[in-house]
């Protein structure tokens, strides 16, 4: 039930996300249009993408809510690494479109001065989303959540693309053209980056990938229960904010069935309170 109630905290991240976007892109693409900056106009633009993201992330999330069905006996877990997947390849598209935009800027730099307010329209965005990345990025954490981790990375992102805006708008008041398309090329590099790096641990997750080093240290923690005597196999996957183990370990075979119960209980106890592990299915084998 905890996990659920932390997929249920997540969504508060994406409708954080969603209603900062409607305002930003709204606020952007109307300062703009009358102060004649085509970066903020653009960054607007962006915007409005994120939203489509966001809603993506928070779809994921609801279904990932829904309680284990006869198809699903495991739960819908990971509709939340797959929305984070959606994420990613959203976030792709507009790292692209910030690099195009940027190599076009070099050969054509734009010779037009926008008024002031477009950049401090700029420089408050990107305050803005550097706070609701550092609200999303601390509750990501707090429920293990790679969907809402892909939403701050998306958060932070933005603000670094409304940086890059105000440094492109600041940059043409003195005169300095091809500011504006550097800064452009950077984050455009670092938007794909972002997201590449999302899409991998996602695809880790949904092929059943596991960090071989957390494995190591949970294979150490059974070891050292009482009634062990070795590990035959241990295993463990990702299903959205939940871990599952599965082991077979070797005991005396002079046990009885309570006995063995009791270690099988341990293992369970020590796995999920060491290293919150949600469910683990241990099987007993005589040495």
């Amino acid at each position: 039930m905890d996990n659920y109630k932390d997929i249920k905290q997540g969504e508060r991240g994406a409708w954080l996300s969603i209603a900062t976007y409607i305002l930003l892109s709204a606020v952007k693409l109307f300062i703009g249009t009358i102060s004649g900056s085509q970066a903020l106009l653009a960054d607007g633009l962006n915007n409005t993408t994120d939203i489509i993201a966001s809603i993506a992330v928070l779809t994921g999330l609801k279904i990932s809510r829904r309680p284990p069905d006869s198809n699903h006996r495991y739960g819908h877990f990971r509709a939340e690494t797959i929305a984070a997947m959606i994420a990613s390849f959203i976030m792709i598209a507009v790292g692209l479109q910030v690099l195009y935009q940027g190599v076009n800027k070099f050969m054509e730099p734009s010779l037009a001065t926008p008024d002031l307010i477009a950049a401090w329209t700029a420089a408050g965005s990107a305050v803005i989303m550097m706070a609701v990345y550092m609200y999303n990025i601390k509750l990501a954490r707090r429920i293990n959540s790679n969907a809402i981790e892909a939403v701050a990375q998306d958060n932070r992102s933005d603000a670094l693309v409304s940086i890059g805006a105000f440094i492109g708008i600041i940059g043409s008041q003195f005169g300095i053209p091809w500011l504006d398309p550097l800064t452009a090329t950077i984050v455009g590099l670092m938007i794909c980056k972002t997201a590449f790096d999302i899409f991998r641990k996602a695809t880790h997750d949904l092929t059943d990938g596991f960090d071989a080093a957390e494995l190591e240290r949970m294979k150490n923690t059974v070891a050292e229960i009482d009634g062990v005597q070795s590990i035959k196999d241990i295993k463990a996957r990702v299903h959205g904010n939940n871990v599952l183990v599965d082991t077979t370990v070797l005991v005396d075979a002079k046990l009885n069935v309570v006995q063995s119960h009791d270690i099988t209980e341990e293992i369970e106890d020590q796995l999920k309170d060491r290293h919150q592990v949600s469910y683990v299915l241990v099987h007993i084998e005589p040495v």
